[in-house]
């Protein structure tokens, strides 16, 4: 289906090396309107995208990508939304709640608070609107 429609025109389809990705979505947290990166620069990645040297090296323009919900999966949080991570949920899980206009954690224990250690905590609450315990193990 997919192929489909995207060979009628219906859906886009835009490659993005996974560093840009995470860069994008932090920026579009940040407030950053835009921002020059070397990466992809002379390949396909930058066709059609607005491209610079700066001081000798190629660099093209990428735009912030933000979010209408974020879903993420932390391991523990309050119930203010303070969230702690484990492993590979800390690579997007902190940035896409920065970007999102609502957040939802999905965490496997919510703890009580003042029980999380503060030099723990990864997302602070202010990034996050609700907070659903699945306990360990749940799928």
């Amino acid at each position: 289906v997919f192929d489909e429609l995207y060979r009628s025109g219906k859906v886009e389809l835009e490659l993005v090396p996974q560093g840009n990705l995470v860069e994008r979505i932090r920026a579009g947290g940040s407030g950053i309107g835009a921002f020059f990166t070397p990466t992809g620069y002379g390949t396909p990645i930058a066709d059609g995208k607005e491209t610079r040297v700066i001081d000798g090296r190629g660099y093209v323009l990428e735009y912030p990508i933000k979010a209408d919900f974020a879903l993420i999966k932390a391991y523990k949080g309050d119930r203010w939304g303070n969230l702690v991570f484990r492993k590979t949920a800390r690579n997007f899980g902190p940035v896409m709640a920065t970007a999102a206009k609502v957040t939802v954690a999905q965490v496997e224990e919510v703890v009580p608070l003042g029980s999380l250690d503060p030099e723990t905590i990864v997302t602070p609450g202010a990034f996050v609107n609700r907070v659903v315990a699945v306990g360990l193990g749940a799928q």
